[in-house]
């Protein structure tokens, strides 16, 4: 693998940013939000954030929450783990 998560928890941050479902704060250390809740793994977010896997879908300031967009590189790796039932195939728990 590439160095990226390809875990349970992983693919269903990358599963809720292609349904929409995920803010980001604009920061070097951006913080996510789920359907409005804080992440609970905020190692994961940032990991997938610098591993260029999703990103700000628009432009803040500072310390703003934005929607969150895959990547084409976040994308390839979702449909690479993901069935077309969208359950995570050859993930690690």
């Amino acid at each position: 693998m590439d160095g990226t998560y390809a875990t349970h928890r992983a693919l269903a941050v990358l599963r809720a940013v292609a349904e929409g479902r995920v803010e980001m704060t604009c920061s070097a250390e951006s913080d996510m939000f789920v359907d409005d809740l804080a992440l609970c793994d905020q190692q994961i977010a940032h990991h997938l954030a610098h591993s260029a896997l999703l990103e700000p879908a628009c432009e803040g300031i500072v310390g703003m929450r934005v929607p969150a967009r895959l990547t084409a590189r976040g994308m390839t790796h979702l449909a690479a783990h993901v069935n077309d039932a969208g359950i995570a195939t050859n993930a690690s728990s």
